[in-house]
């Protein structure tokens, strides 16, 4: 065991231990008295004392010291009682710590790494001793965790381990914390502290890796940069934990298609260490086992099968669920069986010596399990199962085949007609007195599954083993396609436990509009055109209703291409239904995220295709620059399943190892399409030419065997003129199995999970990279400031989605709208992100009360920042109009500034914040209000508003260039257009300037200035007003358009103070720090502003209150009129702040953006409430 390491001066124990094993910087010792020789007298004192010492005196008879040259004293880490035990202790530290140990300089750097690995062992082996039994120790954990990075106590932390992080060659040793979102790195030696933070979506890569300096690690790149972590205990463990918190945070935040509510982990708040390993467990389970979603793994158990065709007991796993009793060989034998309880009619204990039972199933068929361990337990758990699955949802009859009467029933229940044959048997029936010798060969192939049926099983039940495999390597034969697809993809048991599902959806769909509808109606005519089954009615009409209902049931994938061409092949062997439930079991989970916008699952096996190719193909990765030529020729052949490029009487074959061996099976036969062609593709000189070598291989690819009419097979006629150069695909197939064979499974699944995080971080990447090349040209922000504020507004969008169940914010990601609109914040982000970068926040210092009302009118400025933004009245605002606003604040002049300030208060207050500037919320025309000519108008075409088809339908592009395109063409807007603010408006106006200036060096300066100028335009609004008042005709008010030049010298007592908190009264000077009320509205506005023409009070230029003069209404006698408010326009506004010095500079300064920026980054998480 690991010990604390304490202090051992050796030159007195040197009587007392022996050396076994020593290095340069560690000893192993044993204690005289132990082990071969006994020690002479010396041992035998020695082994005297530590027997007749009490137990807590008794010394372990090994140990193992660390030392440094240089030095005497000697450190113990570890003891044992056994030189097995002490010498595990002693290969890990040759493995794990001997090669780190030489990149130090100092001894003392050399014990301080030593130490803090040891003490970080002892504590990662006491937690995981303890686990659930130690929870304070955890609870301690959490605090430190809290305390050390800052983050929202919502943060829930799963696990920690101790480890070393390698900063160039020095390691850091200390401890990782995976947490919901983040990963987290901490470390403190010698004054040395390293601190890191990285939530999981930026994660791009995660793998093992070992070089010579370390023996293995795990390699976690973030924006580009690589960081290392090594020395775990239980690196395996880690990894996979790691590899599940960052899948699960992609596939929540990013890939939302295939990531429902009801998720077992789709609580963030809730997330455990043991919830990861038992969800990661199941999602094996099932796609081992081809099961519905929604099965999990209740109990596993070590036995042997009887194999009755073999006659011998294979070694296994028995895994039982709530429907199912699997069996998995573990002996290479590769025997696999999937039982329905549904099925199961008897178990029985039929020899409790050899801990056997034995499962009875319909048929007259049973399974013996033998060496059972805990054999009661497991007939116990296998007769309740079968109890609860004994209900009339899953009866045996679901499953067994409809007579003709009963098929006619079942059509009868719905308004569409479904076919109940496959198309194949309608458009080419088994003729049996064919003696053709292609037929003949049909027939042998027939009579080869009747033998393996006959000794393995038929349907559910069926032995698979590597008899089963070499059958479908030679083809499948035609009138049992259709069967042996259901049970290989495990269609069977979804159709058998939903009868009647399907007819429901068709009962639902049919009929019904959509844009999924309108897709399929599209591309219904160019599904295997050139097959008489979809040359009529018939065929149309079931591809029609299959695609349908498949949209119905799963409205978030829809109908997307290709899938018409696959399930096209689906019908052709297989019955409607079946094909229906075929199609389930290949969006769902043979090929999961392939049929969705992004095709994020296709572009996965792309890069695992990759990195086969430079496993496998090592003269083609030499001769190629870029291997990413192969995945764009071959991504057709992954979504289609070959079906797009091989003739239909090849594919099929194809089509046949998929359902059996799954993706593995495509995977194999890429690779061997390329090196069929290996030479041909090193002579070629650029990418068209392989594209063409690789076209004309398919066009000569062949099948003899094929007993399909002429008039199907789709093989050109210069394949069949040239045998020589025609390749069949039987040959094609079984050298894809000799040659690649060796692919696993599991192997195919890890470079799944692996090269996932790479595959959408890249798409994220070509997003933001698209973004900012069309923002960039109209702001003045430097590149890397416009990609941190990108980075800033991404991560505000997702800090709404981490802690929250079902976040609509998750809705405002939508990957299928144009790369602008693709990340949106809502008013509660924007307010949160803009109150985070606004250059004018008031100082820390300022006194608590003034602070929090400044800042409580800031927030007010904010949500009214995104109402302006928020063009389209959608209650979104994308990351061009984010950072057009902001480019205002920071780059603009002072006119466009002021500008923006004053068109936020033209505003009402309180209005709706979707639609703000309609009719029915202002007077005035809603383009009036755009921040400036760079927002484009937005139609109703739902290019970026949203409808209920949004994230479904296709985008109109040439929609979205004529709006680009008229947004370019306005031309600048005229401040003369600009609407006058009235009386409430202008009283926020100011409020807002007095929010601005709080804080800042010249406060008293800035104040003075906004009281004069608001002192000069009442003035002149009186005058206004009088003027009118003398007019013997009554005209509109005309107001001068610009006041009177005024000193800046001028005392501030005889300028009016309206705005001031306490009106100033016979020569009292203006306050020092006038301080706005926050909470003002405009039913407060009577003793600081005049809120009616009768009966207004002001300050008079000598300071004395005066009673200003009655304005009659425009109309005598219209009532309306007569509480009309006074207003201004913005020249006014515009040239009395002009003449105020100490505003202009104040607006003018230059905006440190780059502080600002890192300011933000750093406390936007602690923001977060």
């Amino acid at each position: 065991m690991w010990l604390r390491p304490e202090e051992v001066l050796l030159k007195s124990a040197l009587k007392l231990w022996v050396t076994e094993k020593s290095n340069q910087y560690f000893l192993l010792q044993r204690r005289r008295g132990y082990g071969e020789g006994g020690g002479g007298i010396t041992g035998l004192l020695v082994g005297t004392l530590d027997t007749v010492l009490d137990s807590t005196a008794k010394v372990a008879p090994y140990r193992i010291l660390h030392q440094t040259p240089d030095s005497q004293v000697y450190w113990s880490i570890a003891c044992g009682a056994s030189l097995e035990e002490i010498s595990q202790h002693w290969e890990w530290l040759q493995v794990n710590i001997m090669r780190t140990l030489s990149v130090f300089d100092s001894g003392d750097d050399i014990t301080s790494f030593v130490q803090g690995k040891i003490r970080g062992l002892i504590a990662e082996e006491s937690k995981s001793g303890g686990g659930d039994e130690d929870p304070e120790g955890f609870r301690e954990a959490v605090l430190r965790f809290e305390r050390l990075f800052g983050l929202p106590k919502r943060e829930k932390l799963v696990t920690y381990f101790s480890c070393s992080y390698w900063r160039g060659r020095v390691p850091n040793q200390g401890w990782i914390y995976l947490s919901t979102n983040f990963i987290c790195f901490y470390s403190y030696l010698l004054g040395n502290e390293v601190k890191l933070v990285f939530s999981w979506d930026e994660v791009s890569r995660l793998e093992r890796t070992s070089s010579v300096l370390l023996a293995e690690s795990i390699r976690v790149s973030v924006r580009g940069e690589d960081h290392f972590f090594s020395m775990f205990l239980r690196l395996q463990q880690t990894f996979l934990l790691m590899q599940q918190l960052a899948d699960y945070a992609i596939t929540r935040l990013f890939d939302k298609e295939t990531f429902s509510t009801d998720h077992p982990l789709s609580d963030p708040l809730h997330i455990t260490q043991r919830a990861l390993e038992v969800h990661a467990r199941n999602q094996a389970f099932r796609a081992f086992f081809r099961l519905p979603q929604g099965e999990n793994l209740c109990e596993v158990y070590e036995s042997f099968l009887w194999v009755p065709f073999s006659h011998y007991n294979t070694l296994g796993k028995v895994c039982v669920s709530e429907r199912y009793l699997c069996f998995a060989s573990q002996d290479g034998s590769q025997c696999h069986l999937i039982i329905p309880l549904r099925e199961v009619v008897s178990v029985e204990l039929p020899d409790r010596s050899s801990r056997a039972l034995s499962v009875g199933v319909r048929g007259k068929r049973a399974f013996r399990f033998s060496e059972v361990r805990d054999f009661e337990r497991m007939a116990a758990t296998i007769r309740r199962k079968c109890f609860n699955s004994s209900s009339p949802q899953h009866s045996a009859s679901a499953q067994l085949p409809l007579c003709d009467d009963e098929e006619d029933v079942m059509v009868g229940q719905t308004q569409a007609a479904v076919s109940t044959e496959a198309l194949m048997n309608v458009f080419h029936p088994h003729d049996a007195e064919n003696l053709d010798p292609k037929m003949l060969k049909e027939r042998m192939k027939e009579q080869s599954w009747q033998i393996h049926f006959a000794e393995y099983g038929r349907g559910s039940g069926m032995f698979c083993t590597k008899k089963t495999r070499a059958l479908v390597v030679r083809g499948v034969p035609e009138t049992l396609r259709g069967e042996l697809w259901m049970l290989f993809s495990g269609a069977v048991n979804d159709m058998a436990t939903h009868p009647g599902y399907y007819t429901t959806l068709l009962d639902e769909c049919m009929g019904s509009s959509s844009l999924a509808c309108d897709e399929i109606e599209r591309d219904l005519h160019r599904s295997l055109p050139e097959h008489p089954a979809f040359q009529t009615d018939t065929g149309i009409s079931a591809l029609r209703r299959v695609l349908t209902a498949y949209a119905h049931r799963n409205p978030k994938i829809g109908y997307c291409q290709a899938m018409n061409i696959l399930t096209s092949v689906l019908l052709l062997y297989a019955k409607e239904e079946e094909a229906f439930w075929l199609l389930v079991a290949v969006c769902e989970r043979m090929l999961p995220d392939y049929f969705n916008r992004r095709i994020i699952g296709a572009l996965v096996d792309q890069a695992v295709f990759e990195e086969l190719i430079r496993d496998h193909l090592t003269a083609l990765t030499d001769h190629m620059t870029d291997l990413s030529f192969f995945s764009s020729v071959s991504l057709s052949w992954f979504l289609t399943l070959f079906i797009s490029v091989l003739p239909i009487e090849s594919a099929v074959n194809v089509v046949d190892c998929f359902f059996y061996d799954g993706i593995r099976a495509v995977l194999q036969l890429a690779l061997a399409v390329l090196h069929y062609n290996m030479d041909s593709l090193l002579c070629c000189n650029d990418d068209a030419e392989a594209v063409t070598i690789l076209n004309r291989f398919f066009d000569n690819v062949t099948n003899k065997d094929s007993p399909l009419p002429a008039t199907v097979q789709q093989a050109s006629a210069t394949a069949n003129n040239k045998p020589a150069q025609s390749v069949d695909i039987s040959d094609l197939v079984r050298e894809a199995y000799e040659r690649f064979g060796e692919i696993r499974w599991e192997e195919v699944e890890n470079m799944r999970k692996r090269n996932k995080l790479y595959v959408i971080q890249t798409l994220e990447e070509t997003t933001k990279q698209n973004v900012l090349r069309v923002v960039a040209q109209d702001v003045k922000f430097s590149a890397s400031q416009l990609e941190e504020l990108y980075l800033l507004f991404k991560r505000q969008h997702f800090i709404s989605c981490y802690w929250s169940v079902c976040s609509p914010a998750l809705q405002n990601h939508d990957p299928s709208l144009p790369y602008l609109d693709q990340y949106q914040l809502g008013q509660s982000q924007f307010a949160a992100l803009f109150h985070l970068l606004l250059p004018w926040t008031p100082n820390t210092h300022s006194h608590t009360r003034s602070h929090s009302h400044t800042h409580s009118h800031l927030h007010s400025l904010a949500r009214s920042a995104f109402r302006l933004a928020d063009e389209n009245a959608d209650g979104l605002v994308n990351f061009k109009e984010f950072i057009c606003t902001l480019d205002i604040l920071y780059n603009g002049s002072f006119t466009e500034k002021l500008k923006f300030l004053f068109k936020l208060h033209l505003q009402p207050a309180g209005g709706p914040v979707c639609k703000p500037f309609g009719p029915s919320a202002s007077t005035f025309p809603a383009e009036e209000l755009s921040i400036s000519t760079r927002f484009s108008e937005c139609t109703d075409d739902g290019v970026i508003k949203k409808s209920p088809e949004r994230g479904r339908g296709k985008i109109d592009l040439q929609e979205y260039l004529k709006q680009w395109q008229d947004e370019l063409q306005k031309k600048e807007e005229n401040i003369k257009d600009l609407p006058r603010i009235k009386q409430t408006q202008f009283v926020r106006l100011s409020k807002t300037l007095y929010s601005v200036f709080h804080g800042d060096d010249e406060e008293e300066s800035l104040y003075r200035a906004v009281a004069r100028v608001t002192s000069l335009l009442l003035r002149m609004e009186e005058v206004g007003r009088r003027l009118q008042d003398n007019s013997p005709t009554k005209t509109p008010q005309t107001t001068p358009q610009t006041p009177p030049q005024t000193n800046p010298d001028t005392p501030a007592d005889s300028a009016p103070t309206p705005l001031t908190p306490e009106p100033s009264s016979g020569g009292d000077h203006f306050p020092k720090s006038p301080q706005p009320d926050p909470d003002f509205s405009p039913s407060d506005t009577s003793h600081t502003l005049p809120t009616s023409p009768t009966s207004t009070t002001t300050s008079s230029p000598t300071g004395t209150s005066s009673s200003a003069i009655d304005t009659p209404a425009d109309t005598p006698g219209d009532a309306s009129a007569a509480g009309e408010d006074w207003s201004f326009s913005f020249e006014q506004i515009l040239a009395s702040l002009l003449n105020e010095p100490a505003v202009v500079r104040f607006f003018e300064r230059t905006i440190d953006a780059h502080t600002l920026i890192e300011n933000a980054s750093r406390n936007q998480l602690r923001d977060t409430h």
